[in-house]
């Protein structure tokens, strides 16, 4: 059993946490550990509502550890800094993403890929070393290790900013990873939901040509005039997707429900690759043929690095890329929660923290 920490060394905290599998969200009181030298403290303005939230409330991967604080796309202002910390200072604008520990010293730790680390400490749904749990942003305030803060840009809106400390780390380093940023290539966006208008965004600041590929033919419009995608194309359209077949260079997959991957493998050019972003809670079909005839490459990619993060959040706010969001309070939570599973939110909710999280506490 993990064991609590010392009364003497926590600070009260106040949240929204399911305690249960229905994944009902309600109010709870806990506690964060002090400040301690390499820590900074932060007043949580703004959090994302990312669509492994939902995952981790009702347990659909097997390992959620109630009671439960979700929330991993944190934006905030430092309030108190450690005696170590040089990043930061109070007053600071910063947020916080989907982790918030690691070994440090591990071959990915020190190749900036901490999150890879075989002992990553995930911002909630997880437990620190000394066995104290650590809960999420759907809070007031957090404490984390500097090495896990990253600096928000001032040009970047804290609320519509939120969600690229996930959603868009998670599709930035894929693109930079495999290559993804020759202006010009064709570039694939499977899913507009989450994650696929953000990698729209990025990917058409790298240069990319970008097709959006989508089960929903309605949002062809929002895809192409709202988010700047060269071309639409509705997977149950057979005619469309058999004359696209051989055409992309590149897919990114961010659909997180199972899906057949055949029809997507087959719109890539010779040596293609697809990148699958999506989390289904039951494993994919991979058929070999498409592979082997056309020498394409089926890869996977998490979110990114620290550095790699901040790398992104500066290239947004060069690009002036941000979210396309709907603001809502935390007692809306549980109905945004059942919108979000029938994939009914353009695009990301972000809940207004700061401005109803006391009030309704």
């Amino acid at each position: 059993m993990p064991k609590p920490a010392g009364e003497e060394k926590q600070q009260k905290a106040f949240g929204w946490a399911a305690t249960d599998e229905s994944g009902t969200l309600s109010p709870f009181h806990f506690s964060r550990r002090e400040n301690g030298d390499e820590d900074v403290t932060l007043k949580i303005l703004y959090c994302g509502v990312c669509h492994s939230d939902l995952h981790n409330l009702t347990n659909e991967w097997g390992f959620t550890s109630y009671p439960v604080v979700p929330g991993h796309e944190i934006v905030g202002v430092t309030t108190k800094v450690g005696k170590n910390v040089t990043k930061f200072k109070v007053g600071d604008g910063v947020g916080v993403g989907v982790m918030v520990g690691s070994c440090k010293t591990c071959e990915c730790c020190q190749q900036d890929l901490e999150n890879y680390c075989s002992q990553i400490i995930f911002t909630y749904n997880s437990h620190n070393p000394d066995g104290t749990k650590n809960y999420g942003g759907y809070s007031d305030m957090i404490v984390v290790d500097q090495r896990y803060v990253l600096r928000f840009p001032d040009s970047l809106p804290l609320d519509a900013g939120a969600p690229l400390l996930c959603a868009g780390i998670t599709v930035y380093s894929p693109m930079k990873y495999y290559g993804m940023t020759e202006a010009g290539k064709h570039l694939g966006v499977a899913g507009l939901g989450g994650l696929g208008h953000v990698a729209v965004k990025i990917a058409k600041a790298f240069g990319l040509k970008v097709t959006v590929i989508s089960t929903s033919p309605q949002k062809e419009s929002e895809a192409i005039n709202r988010l700047g995608a060269d071309a639409f194309l509705a997977s149950s359209d057979t005619a469309k997707m058999k004359s696209a077949i051989g055409s992309m260079d590149y897919i990114i997959d961010t659909v997180s429900a199972v899906h057949p991957l055949f029809p997507l493998l087959s719109l890539l050019k010779v040596n293609g690759k697809l990148v699958t972003l999506g989390l289904p809670n039951k494993p994919l079909e991979l058929p070999v043929f498409p592979l082997v005839s056309g020498r394409k490459l089926v890869g996977g990619s998490d979110f990114g690095g620290m550095k790699e993060t901040q790398e992104m959040l500066d290239f947004c706010a060069k690009h002036n890329i941000a979210a396309d969001i709907e603001l809502i309070r935390i007692d809306e939570i549980n109905s945004a929660m059942e919108r979000l599973a029938r994939s009914d939110v353009r695009y990301r909710f972000v809940i207004d923290v700061a401005n109803s999280l006391s009030a309704v506490g």
